[in-house]
This record gives C-alpha cells, structure tokens and sequence, in this order.
C-alpha cells in the first residue's frame, strides 16, 4: 500500500500557545522579541512579521506551567534571515534583561535559547548555508559546539533596532514525546517526513533535505504522559503543504491508518485538517 511522502516544498506555519496571562505575553514578544502585533479578539492575539503570522497565543486564564515529564512543546524555533538579524534580536533581548538559557552551534545552525513568561522554550537561530552543513549519507550531522558570541554581536553591526527582522518565520518545532518509536511511526511512516538525524534520545525529521522541520526527544518525558488540560504550551502548531492536492493525498493515508481529522480553514481560507499525533500534541495541516 502506497504511503504519504511529505513534499519537498512544506514549511511550518504558525505556532498556536496557550498562555496564563495575554497582557503578559504580548508585552514579551511585541517588546524584546519585536513580533508584530497583526490582530486581536476574544483573548486570541495573532502575531507576526512581514505580515505573516507566526505566533498565536491563547489566553487561559491562570494556565500552571506544563510539568516537566509531561509531553507537548519542548521549543519552537525562530528562524531569522540571517546572522545579522541573530545577532540583533539577541543584544534586545540582552538590553531588556531576558535570561539566556543557553547557545549552541549545530553545524548547521547557530541557536540560542530562552523562554517566555510561561516557561514555553523557544530557540532563536540562523542556518549556515545548506553547502556547509556536515552529512554523513542521507542524514546530516548536528552537534552542541560553543557559540561563537563574539561573531554574532559583530554581524549586528549599528543598525537601529525596527523590530524583528523581515523574513523571519518559524524554522521547527521540538516535542517531548512518550516513545519515539510510537513518534517515528507518526511522523515518518503515515505524515512522510524523513529522519535526518539519530541522537541520544531524539529523532530530528524533516521534508526536503531541511536539516530538521520537527524534533522529537525522550530525554525527561519518556512514558510521560499528555499535559493537563489546565497548563500553559503548545495548542497546536501549523506544517504548510505546497498544495491542495498533497493535502488531499494526506487525507487518504489518514483515513487508511484510522487517524482522526476534522476539516476546517485557516484565518486567510486555505484549506486544513486538525489532527493530534500519537501524544496528543495538537497539528493543523494547511494547503
């Protein structure tokens, strides 16, 4: 039986986020992080660059932090245009007094990391030129080497902060999964990704040849269960096929597989199905 191959042209959409307090959150990412504030109704806040949205955030009040074995967000990834644009957004943060939680070079990227006022990770980075990235066959080779600090705040040059850069939108998601053969099964076998890379723990999938759209780990939630329903994280976050046709042919291997999905459309009228992986971590998929 003929499976889904998810298409060389998908991308990530936007990142839905429960969060205890809006006011809160939006004075986080429209102030150090320079996300635009694009539109707001009924404790809903749409926010984004360039005009596209990247970031949806959810009010519940009072939401609890997400237990730290449960499964869910683990980051989402912000994936600015260049080292420049990096190097920026990481002196504003700096200037407004956001920890760091800590900074990496991948190989293929260069990432520093944080969270939001409800404790959601988020990785911000830039890609090194794909010719650059180090494969080993069909996978690509990442690592946790020291981050040049130094070369990222010289790339920002003296340019007037406008808020984040153009171009930005969101690179990857990483989940905390229960098991990560159930979580290969998933995204693999029935949505179509291909594994990139293999890792102490984790899994890194992606469409393309991309180093990772979606990254899987059991490194404090293995045999954890779903967060509860009342704590702060990730609702859902969006994976955008190139056509209505991928779209449909996913349907298909869905409806084989006994998968669940609702029909619905996205706020500019696209096409999408919501569905929930094997953690009940929530996905729309848009055409």
């Amino acid at each position: 039986m003929a499976g889904f191959k998810m298409p060389d042209e998908t991308s990530l959409g936007e990142v839905a986020l429960r969060v205890a307090d809006l006011e809160r959150s939006l004075g986080f990412y429209t102030g150090p992080f320079g996300l635009r504030l694009l539109g707001r109704r009924n404790g809903v806040a749409v926010l984004g660059a360039d005009g596209r949205p990247l970031l949806r955030l959810i009010e519940r009040p009072n939401a609890r932090p997400k237990p730290h074995s449960a499964t869910g967000l683990y980051h989402f990834a912000v994936l600015l245009p260049d080292r420049a644009a990096l190097g920026r957004l990481f002196l504003k943060l700096v200037k407004y007094g956001v920890p760091i939680e800590g900074a990496a070079d991948h190989l293929v990227s260069e990432a520093i990391y944080l969270r939001d006022p409800d404790g959601n990770g988020i990785e911000i980075y830039r890609d090194k030129p794909r010719e650059e990235w180090p494969m080993a066959g069909s996978e690509v080779r990442m690592a946790n080497a020291p981050l040049d600090f130094e070369g990222i705040v010289a790339a920002a040059g003296d340019r007037p902060w406008e808020g984040i850069a153009p171009g930005t939108r969101i690179g990857h998601v990483h989940l905390q999964v229960s098991d990560l053969g159930r979580a290969e099964r998933f995204y693999c076998q029935i949505l179509g990704f291909n594994v990139m890379q293999r890792w102490r723990g984790a899994l890194f999938v992606s469409a393309g040849g991309y180093h990772h759209h979606i990254g899987l780990n059991v490194w404090a939630s293995l045999g954890g269960p779903p967060p509860p329903e009342d704590s702060a994280g990730l609702e859902y976050f969006e994976i955008r096929l190139p056509s209505a046709e991928a779209l449909a042919g996913l349907k298909d291997v869905l409806s084989r597989e006994g998968i669940e999905f609702s029909e619905t459309t996205t706020d500019d009228g696209r096409p999408a199905i919501g569905l929930y992986d094997f953690d009940r971590v929530g996905l729309l998929i848009s055409a």
